[in-house]
Order: C-alpha cells, then sequence, then structure tokens
C-alpha cells in the first residue's frame, strides 16, 4: 500500500476505498473530535456510501488530487462516515444541510465546529467549478477564512441551522380516515403513464406504493390498484430493471424509468419483491411472477454470503457508471450473430443508441410479456449475453451485512415463498433469520453490522423494527416455530421500549447507551427504507393481533399520537406511519381449523392487511366460535365472518371493503 490514512483500520468497504487517499481522513470518533478542539481548525465532513456514483466521482477528483488534499489537510479535520454503517450522523448532518435550503444527496460535505455543530454544507463539489457549483479549493479556502476570521458569522450559522433542522414534535391525533385521506392525496401526485411520482428521477418507493395498495384494499376503488399495477409493470419492462441479471437499480434518472442510477441496494430489491409477489398474487401476471423468480436468482447469486445478503453492488466500473450493464448493437451482434435482430427489436437496442451512444436494455415499448414461444427465444438469448457479461471486470460489492436490510429481505423472501408456494424461498427465509438472529444479537440487543470478523455494535431503531418485521413476516407465511418468533418480537419491542423510548412516544433512532452526539435523532420520515417508528406501528398492530396483548396497541397508538401532526403535514415522507394506522385499523385475522388449503389462499390473496392466526387469543372474538374442518373465520375490528369454506369466497371477504 503506497500511502495509508487511518482508514485502513477500518471494515467498511466504503471506508476502505478511501484508505489510500492523501486526505488525512479520521473516522467518526471521540479522537477526531479531540484533534478538532485541540487544532482550532473546523471539520469537513464526507457522508456516502460504497455504491454512490457521485462519491466515486468527487473522490476521483478531489480526494487523490494531491494538491486539494494539502488543502484539506492544512485546513480542517477531515472525517470519513459511512451512511449505511452510521444512518444516525448522517440523519443528523442531512438534516442540517436542508435546513440551509439546500437539497440533499450523496455524498454530504458539511462542514462543523470543533464541538460537531453544522454551519455550511453542501452535497458534491466538483474540482473546477461546473453544473454552477464552486470549484471545490475555494470553497475549501472561504469557509476556512470564515471559520478564523467570521465567529461572528459562524456562530450565527450555527444557530439558525439548529433552530431550523430541530422539528417540533407537537403530539396530536390523526382522523380515523387519516390512511385513505394520505393514500388519496399521494394518488393525485402519480404520473398515470408510467407510475410512480410524476417527473424524473424516478424512485421505486416502498412505502408510496404500499400505502396505495392499502388505498385498494380499503376503499375498493380500482384507482389505487391500477396506480400500483401500472409502475409495476412499467417498472419492470424498464431499463431500471437488469434484464440479463435480475435484480433493479436504485432509481432511474428519467420520467419512464429507462435509464437507471446503476447501484443495486439490497433495501429496494426486498421491498419490490413483495410488492411484485401481491401485484401477482391479484392479476396473475407472469411478468410479477418473473421479475420476483430473477431477482431472488440474483439476491441468491450475487448477494447472499456468510448465510446473509451484502448491502449493496455499485453504479461504476473501469470508472464509468453503467459500464458493466449497457451494450451496443455491435457487442450483441458478435454474441448472438443471427439471434440478435430478434433480441433487438425487443429489447430497444440501436446503433446510435437509447443512452449516450450506448444501449440501456428495455422493453418500455411493450406492455407485457410476449407468447410463450418468443419469451423462450428471448430467455436464450440473455442467458448467452449474461454469460458473455460475466466476463466483464464486475461492480464492486459492499459486502457488509446490516441487521435491517437483512430483517427487510427475509421478510419479503417469507411473503414470496408463501405466496408462489416455493418450499426453497421459505427456507431461504428460515436459514437467512436463524443466521442473522446469531449474528446480529447480543442478549437481548441487536447489533446494526457485520462484515467478517468486525461488528458494529451500535444497532439502531430501524435495525429492530425491521427484525421484528421478518420475525412477524416469517409468522404469517407459517415458516419456523411461532412460539420462537413471536417471543424474539416480542423481546426486540422491550429493548426498544427500554432504550429507544422519546419523551414525546416515539423512538430514537439511536439508543440511550450510544456515544453521544450533538443530538440524537427521532425525525419519523421515511428515507428509501421505512422509518422505524412506521413500520413498529405495523409491527405492534400485528403483534395485537396475534397475542391478544393490549399493550401493542397502547404502544401503536402512543407512536401515531407523538407524531400525528408532523405526518399530517408530510403525507408523503411518512407513508409508513399511515401504512402502519390502516394496518392497526384494518388488520384481518384468520382463523382455520385443518384448512391449509384456506391458508394458502389468504397468503396469496395479494391483501396488505390479512393474517393468518397460528392459534387465537381468547380476545378475538373468533375464540369463541366453533368451526368444522376445512373452515376458516375472518375478523376485522371485533367483526367476524360467518364460517367460510370455499377459498374463493374467502378472497373476496378478505378484499371486501367494510
Amino acid at each position: 500500500m503506497a500511502h495509508a490514512n487511518r482508514l485502513a483500520h477500518e471494515a467498511s468497504p466504503y471506508l476502505l476505498q478511501h484508505a489510500e487517499n492523501p486526505v488525512d481522513w479520521w473516522p467518526w470518533g471521540p479522537d477526531a473530535l479531540s484533534e478538532a478542539e485541540r487544532s482550532g481548525r473546523p471539520i469537513l465532513l464526507s457522508i456516502g456510501y460504497a455504491a454512490c456514483h457521485w462519491c466515486h466521482v468527487m473522490a476521483h477528483e478531489s480526494f487523490e488530487d494531491a494538491e486539494t488534499a494539502a488543502v484539506m489537510n492544512e485546513r480542517f479535520v477531515n472525517i470519513k462516515v459511512d451512511r449505511e454503517e452510521r444512518p444516525d450522523i448522517d440523519q443528523i448532518y442531512m438534516a442540517a444541510l436542508h435546513a440551509t435550503g439546500e437539497q440533499g444527496g450523496w455524498p454530504l460535505t458539511m462542514f462543523l465546529t470543533g464541538t460537531g455543530e453544522p454551519f455550511f454544507g453542501g452535497t458534491y463539489f466538483p474540482k473546477d467549478s461546473r453544473f454552477g457549483r464552486p470549484r471545490f479549493v475555494d470553497v475549501l479556502t472561504a469557509v476556512s477564512d470564515s471559520y478564523r476570521d467570521r465567529t461572528d458569522l459562524i456562530a450565527d450559522n450555527v444557530e439558525a441551522i439548529r433552530q431550523r433542522s430541530t422539528a417540533i414534535q407537537d403530539p396530536g391525533e390523526l382522523p380515523d380516515d387519516a390512511p385513505v385521506r394520505a393514500a388519496r392525496q399521494l394518488l393525485s401526485l402519480t404520473d398515470p403513464d408510467n407510475g410512480g411520482m410524476r417527473g424524473a428521477p424516478k424512485f421505486p418507493n416502498g412505502g408510496f406504493f404500499e400505502l396505495l395498495w392499502r388505498g385498494a384494499a380499503r376503499t375498493g376503488e380500482p384507482e389505487f390498484r391500477d396506480a400500483v399495477l401500472t409502475a409495476m409493470n412499467r417498472i419492470s419492462m424498464g431499463g431500471i430493471y437488469d434484464h440479463l441479471g435480475g435484480g433493479f437499480a436504485r432509481y432511474s434518472v428519467d420520467q419512464r424509468w429507462h435509464v437507471p442510477h446503476f447501484e443495486k441496494m439490497l433495501y429496494d430489491n426486498a421491498q419490490l419483491i413483495t410488492l411484485l409477489t401481491d401485484s401477482w398474487c391479484v392479476t396473475g401476471d407472469p411478468l410479477f411472477r418473473a421479475r420476483v423468480e430473477e431477482t431472488i436468482g440474483w439476491l441468491t447469486r450475487e448477494m447472499r454470503m456468510d448465510g446473509l445478503f451484502a448491502a449493496s453492488l455499485d453504479a461504476d466500473t473501469e470508472g464509468e457508471e453503467g459500464r458493466f450493464y449497457v451494450w451496443s448493437k455491435a457487442a450483441i451482434a458478435d454474441v448472438l450473430g443471427a439471434d440478435a435482430d430478434l433480441f433487438n427489436a425487443h429489447y430497444d437496442v440501436s446503433e446510435d443508441g437509447n443512452w449516450e451512444g450506448t444501449n440501456v436494455l428495455n422493453r418500455l415499448a411493450e406492455t407485457g410479456l410476449g407468447d410463450e414461444a418468443l419469451e423462450a427465444a428471448l430467455a436464450v438469448s440473455r442467458e448467452t449475453l449474461f454469460e458473455a457479461r460475466e466476463r466483464r471486470p464486475a461492480p464492486g460489492r459492499d459486502d457488509k451485512q446490516l441487521a435491517d436490510w437483512n430483517g427487510l429481505a427475509i421478510a419479503a423472501l417469507a411473503h414470496a415463498g408463501a405466496a408462489f408456494e416455493r418450499p426453497d424461498w421459505c427456507d431461504l427465509a428460515d436459514t437467512t433469520y436463524r443466521t442473522a438472529k446469531a449474528r446480529f444479537s447480543g442478549g437481548d440487543r441487536l447489533i446494526h453490522a457485520v462484515r467478517g470478523d468486525s461488528r458494529l455494535d451500535q444497532a439502531f431503531a430501524l435495525d429492530y423494527a425491521a427484525m421484528i418485521h421478518a420475525a412477524i413476516g416469517l409468522y404469517a407465511a407459517g415458516i419456523g416455530s411461532q412460539d420462537d418468533l413471536i417471543a424474539d418480537a416480542v423481546t426486540w419491542v422491550d429493548a426498544l421500549e427500554r432504550h429507544h423510548l422519546a419523551e414525546h412516544g416515539g423512538y430514537y433512532w439511536s439508543a440511550d447507551d450510544a456515544p453521544a452526539l450533538i443530538k440524537r435523532p427521532d425525525s419519523p420520515h421515511d428515507e428509501a427504507v421505512p422509518n422505524a417508528n412506521g413500520l413498529m406501528v405495523k409491527n405492534l398492530a400485528s403483534l395485537w393481533a396475534i397475542t391478544g396483548d393490549d399493550r401493542f396497541e397502547q404502544i401503536a397508538k402512543r407512536i401515531l399520537r407523538a407524531h400525528g401532526r408532523l405526518a399530517a403535514t408530510n403525507v408523503f415522507a411518512c407513508a409508513s406511519l399511515f401504512n402502519g394506522m390502516d394496518q392497526l385499523q384494518r388488520l384481518a385475522t384468520v382463523t382455520t381449523t385443518n384448512a391449509s388449503t384456506l391458508e394458502a389462499a389468504v397468503r396469496r390473496s395479494g391483501h396488505p392487511a390479512a393474517l393468518v392466526l397460528g392459534s387465537t387469543p381468547q380476545s378475538n372474538p373468533a375464540a369463541s366460535q366453533s368451526l368444522d374442518a376445512g373452515q376458516a373465520i375472518v375478523c376485522r375490528a371485533g367483526v367476524c365472518s360467518l364460517p367460510i369454506g370455499d377459498p374463493a369466497e374467502l378472497r373476496t371477504r378478505l378484499w371486501t371493503p367494510n
């Protein structure tokens, strides 16, 4: 190693990407903050993640440049943070950037006082002035000079950012119809042709689509369902999907889902597996089945390691975004020969290309899969191209394993396995859960991340919420020991209550015994993953139904009350809270007697709030009902159906609004 800074001793693949920079990087910690206080220099905090394209661009332009690094080293204490390892740090300083009026994104570049208080920031700064952004060295010089000479200005900036980034948690009750109101508001923002939010870029936001799906179940109005199905179709046919290797990219830069930002994240694919499974359950569309099968195939082939799933695949190879994934017409002809014309006609391949002179494979000109003979022929060509692509330099893999993202993946696999009646997927969900429980557990507490023998012992609220979600997902799918799964979930609820409870009734991101930051973040806003507060409301609603313990209902209502007013002002950012509230109000429990066919029908119904009970608590009115073998009862909000013996009738009952 020609040069090694302090990051060489870290476990994070993102931090290790910067271990040979000439920048004198520090990892986040008390030593770095002490150095800033001792030296009187401000802190330059750079936050990113391993798969981030613009993080790589800024690194290549500035952090690998000796002249830029010299300015950074002379004038700043430079701290590098992996946002996936430390989402609490990222949340605090991203909120600070938003408070300055700037749009967020990564890399996040914030300038802090020696005590960690932010006073200025941005995202990507170019080495040379472009995109309307100033030259990075000019920014460094101006900030450093101001910190030395304009202490009054720095103090004013610190106070202004502190005030603007401190959300007032004013508890308030949401009205009973808040979930459907929220769903209608989101529906008004959807793109009727392409699905998702109008405009570009387009993100496959799981909470957004789930709330629309719940709107369909709650009202019976087809517009909600159609909005989700349109999006799932276009996403499945678009370039955001990897048509050769499976799996979805993080987002598309255009409004048609055509050109992706090529990184693949575990959390996106987990949430899309669930949405596509429900879409298939309702429509039977073979497109949705194919995308679920192919995406799970990608997970097991490329992301599986040490019994868990890795975090992400990079957007870049050989210094170019998307280089691994795109094709020229000539390259396809070289590989496919006489079959190239058929393939090109269906995957939008041309001589001039459909993106920057090359081709992003997509089938957006079509509304769905073709006939069996066509799809068989295209499958052969795809496999041939895949094998050729495997000889290219592969994108880097961030091989750390995160408790929260693995929890989401486990729940998705269990859901898909039960719906498609795939024992192999059910087994994968079960074995991954048992590995996750073993590797992320420490007594009754969890940790956040592992990589080889390295552990990040601090856990965040979402780690607990996602692992509880995984346990409930396995329970709902009829996988594993139901008593053990619920015992795990209750243990982790208790840990959240002891260590993460905020004064207003929601959950802090970090625990009460975690190393102190300038504040404990407690935002209820979703990001690309659901917020812990919203996911916990949904979890608690299910635990209440499963156990009959009213404590779980009371906690769920407390969380909703804590964040009610804030959620009402920003429905899109708080979709998971409304999804949880809908689960609390509309959960349909199904009690059966020797009726495996009916249980399978529930798990294949696509209904977002249907749950087969392994045993019925005495508080559930179904407990007093007498059922013959092969019958089921559906109970919702204390009202139960007559016994049902027909799967189609049971499905109709679940989807009937009331």
